[in-house]
């Protein structure tokens, strides 16, 4: 499965143009998760909100790898992709997924919970 579809990728390159130059100030934007990713081995999940305009391979979302400390930052879609794990399972791409809030409030209930949890409100 192809991680992210070219609406998906338009959609991060685009939040990522809007961020690029106010990243780091009061005038940071709160973005909706655009899409969520996980291991369907374990417990490690990413929930994307953009990409870097200048290398489209960085992405910038809440990461968990499943030990407890989910954290907002940045990882390689490239890495994601090519990760192969137990059993040859691979990343992929929640078809379900609809962000309920902004990435300000999953980075708030996984701080309190520990990991990435859907259980947010506006």
């Amino acid at each position: 499965m192809k991680l992210l579809t070219k609406e998906l990728r338009q959609k991060l390159i685009d939040n990522g143009r809007v961020q690029q130059p106010v990243k780091g100030t009061d005038d940071e934007q709160d973005f909706w998760p655009v899409v969520k990713l996980f291991y369907p081995a374990g417990a490690a999940t990413w929930l994307l909100t953009e990409l870097d305009p200048e290398d489209e391979d960085i992405a910038w979302g809440l990461c968990d790898l499943g030990h407890g400390f989910p954290e907002f930052g940045t990882v390689r879609i490239s890495e994601l992709e090519s990760f192969i794990g137990r059993a040859g399972l691979r990343i992929e791409r929640d078809l379900y997924f609809k962000a309920k809030a902004p990435i300000s409030r999953y980075i708030e209930a996984a701080s309190a919970a520990g990991v990435i949890t859907e259980e947010v409100t506006p």
